[in-house]
């Protein structure tokens, strides 16, 4: 643990070009799997696609993908690099890399290695790549707008507080479930493809598996391998201030009691709005956008 504490260091101290006080626009596709990809330079030679994912913290590679890269040295496993779907995991980690993402530049960057990203994707991008810097998503056109302050356009959204806790990024909404709305908070997962996940305590203390229409069952699979299987239902409303989503498709665990510790809002919700988000990751800024109203991926 005393080495990860000294590369999660090294990883705030790499440092990236950043025009002061210039906005910054980085295209990205939103893939069919709801995943956001950017187009990213690595090394100054090799080309990849990362996924932004907006509950990581680092920038990591798949080893499909490091099977054909040519610019990467691994030193050794690091242990305990968390994610969302297992406790702790172990990763190979590349200490001082470049990357080059649109027109910005970050130097000494450390990456890590791990099995799985988003559909075709090469890896991940978290959020702590644009510390203390404002993060635009737009959906409709399809790019990310990094810059030091609050856009105008930001008075005209719906700004809701946040709760940033070990990094995360959460959300409170409300949800019906029977004759009851229930409130709920929401970590805010652009890595997971689906709408809704439920954590476990809510959903054993709110009888999901009774009160909700269940569809199907199906497994998932996060980044470093863990397997596990979810319970497919219809959520009648999800409401996030003022707007109502309707007949939303949500995923639970019945059976293995603790191990989904929190809900997730993913890629099926967060596209359907245009998104700011504070530099201090104190509040978020959202407008529905034309997506809102589309059907849910089955």
């Amino acid at each position: 643990m005393r080495k990860l504490g000294i590369l999660i260091l090294c990883y705030c101290l790499s440092y990236n070009l950043f025009g002061q006080g210039k906005a910054h626009s980085i295209p990205f596709q939103l893939t069919e799997y709801n995943n956001i990809s950017v187009k990213a330079i690595l090394n100054e030679k090799d080309t990849v696609n990362l996924m932004f994912h907006s509950a990581a913290n680092f920038v990591t590679l798949t080893e499909e993908a490091v099977s054909r890269l040519k610019t990467i040295t691994f030193q050794e496993k690091t242990e305990g690099i968390k994610s969302w779907g297992g406790d702790v995991n172990s990763a190979r980690f590349s200490e001082k890399n470049t990357l080059q993402i649109g027109d910005l530049t970050w130097k000494d960057l450390p990456l890590w290695e791990n099995k799985n990203s988003g559909r075709k994707t090469d890896g991940k991008v978290g959020i702590d790549l644009f510390k203390d810097k404002v993060i635009e998503l737009d959906f409709e056109k399809q790019v990310m707008i990094v810059s030091e302050s609050l856009p105008a356009k930001s008075k005209k959204y719906k700004k809701h507080k946040l709760v940033f806790e070990n990094d995360y990024m959460f959300l409170e909404a409300n949800c019906k479930v029977g004759d009851s709305t229930l409130t709920n908070r929401f970590l805010i997962h652009s890595g997971y493809s689906g709408a809704i996940l439920f954590d476990d305590a809510f959903t054993g203390e709110h009888k999901l598996g009774e009160k909700l229409k269940i569809t199907s069952e199906k497994k998932l699979t996060d980044s470093y391998g863990n397997v596990v299987k979810t319970k497919q239902a219809i959520l009648p409303e999800l409401k996030i201030g003022n707007e109502t989503l309707s007949n939303v498709p949500v995923g639970f665990f019945e059976g293995a009691i603790g191990r989904q510790k929190m809900s997730v809002l993913g890629g099926e919700i967060i596209k359907r709005f245009s998104i700011i988000i504070d530099a201090r990751r104190e509040y978020i800024y959202l407008e529905p956008n034309r997506l809102k109203g589309m059907e849910y991926a089955s």
